[in-house]
């Protein structure tokens, strides 16, 4: 039985195109492109080829591009060039962001620097206000997700870096969920530096990118070598690098798709489910929103217990984020908004891609009535139906 697939915040398959463009990089084609023989050297070519294609995806400058292993890698990386180069110790965040960000804002906490995380409301949206007034002489630099990877909620990202670069200060968005599924264009975003990860993109995981707008000063994280231009060392992840590359122009080709074909689907799906399934709720702000994502809680039932119940159909979806799922604690997102003790413990994240059909929605649908009202039969909360 083929799987369903519906877990793709937390990664993607790999296009077949980009798997084939990186296949001759994991046999004949080996050399390391920093050598100084043709053999080598032909390699970089196609590495400033990717590179080009990454930029293009977000209307960027190739050279403002930097290859990363990852998403985290680049979160990290941002956040701390920021306080490197600078002398000020403040940074402002919010309660919703990605582990890569909130986990690394609690290090740098531990080390003495000071930490503002920004509350949400019930729909997951942030006090743009609150942000103004967050931002002190101290702050070094602010990190806000475009994107929420759990609820789907997009930021006013334009408004945010506006306010913050208004105040001089380092603007930093780990836009992660947001590259590839609706338009990003840094030459309209007064963005200083941005989060990208191939594995969200139908790249295969292990690389990721930094983008760091010309005349930013930058501190590398990772030391070493020349590669990069020195803003990141270690000799290049080059297959993965060439399937990134190919990812990305792939990406900029089926935006129109991302937000006609996979909207209707999630729309159907969502519709559906909360028409079929008594006491559901969608959680966050619908009126932006990533295009593929829904996320439902299902009153008085375990978001657990419920994936257990899909995968007996292959059915695959998510509890929350693909790095906390291992962690007992009801998700720190839906915390953050508000969403009730009985609701919560409940929350099932569908998120769909390009490569979602109409018949794989339509068994989702056929069975998660039957599987909510099992469980509600079984639940120790107590439903009065």
């Amino acid at each position: 039985m083929k799987e369903v697939y519906l877990d793709n915040n937390a990664t993607t398959r790999v296009a077949d195109e980009a798997r084939d463009a990186m296949l001759p990089y994991l046999t004949e084609l080996y050399g390391n492109p920093s050598s100084m023989h043709l053999f080598g050297g032909q390699i970089h070519r196609k590495i400033e080829e990717a590179r080009a294609e990454a930029a293009s995806l977000i209307n960027a400058e190739p050279e403002e591009i930097i290859f990363t292993s990852c998403g985290t890698e680049s979160d990290n990386t941002a956040v701390m060039s920021a306080l490197e180069t600078g002398r000020k110790r403040h940074i402002i965040t919010t309660r919703v962001e990605h582990p890569a960000v909130l986990n690394f804002c609690k290090a740098m906490s531990r080390r003495g620097f000071d930490i503002t995380t920004l509350p949400v409301d019930k729909l997951g949206r942030i006090d743009l206000l609150n942000l103004e007034r967050s931002i002190t002489e101290n702050t070094a630099v602010v990190s806000i997700m475009y994107a929420n990877n759990e609820s789907g909620v997009i930021f006013p990202i334009e408004k945010i870096c506006e306010i913050v670069k208004s105040k001089g200060v380092i603007m930093h968005t780990d836009a992660v969920q947001a590259v590839g599924k609706i338009p990003v264009d840094v030459k309209k975003l007064p963005v200083d530096m941005m989060s990208i990860s191939g594995h969200k993109i139908h790249s295969p995981k292990g690389i990721g990118a930094l983008y760091v707008r010309k005349g930013i000063r930058f501190s590398p994280y990772i030391i070493g070598g020349h590669q990069e231009r020195g803003r990141r060392s270690g000799t290049e992840n080059v297959a993965s690098i060439i399937a990134f590359g190919k990812a990305c122009g792939l990406a900029k080709d089926n935006l129109g798709i991302e937000n006609t074909k996979v909207t209707n689907l999630r729309d159907r799906l969502e519709k559906g489910l909360l028409s079929a399934c008594p006491d559901a709720r969608v959680n966050g702000d619908t009126e932006n929103r990533l295009p593929n994502t829904s996320n439902i809680s299902f009153e008085y039932v375990e978001g657990e217990a419920i994936l257990l119940r899909l995968n007996e159909y292959n059915i695959c979806a998510s509890s929350g984020s693909a790095c906390t799922s291992g962690s007992l604690e009801p998700s720190h997102v839906l915390r953050a908004m508000g969403v009730p003790f009985t609701a919560i413990h409940g929350s099932i994240r569908f998120s769909l891609s390009r490569y979602t059909t109409d018949e794989e929605i339509g068994l989702v649908l056929q069975k998660m009535p039957e599987i909510i009202r099992d469980l509600r039969a079984l639940s120790p909360f107590g439903r009065e139906s």
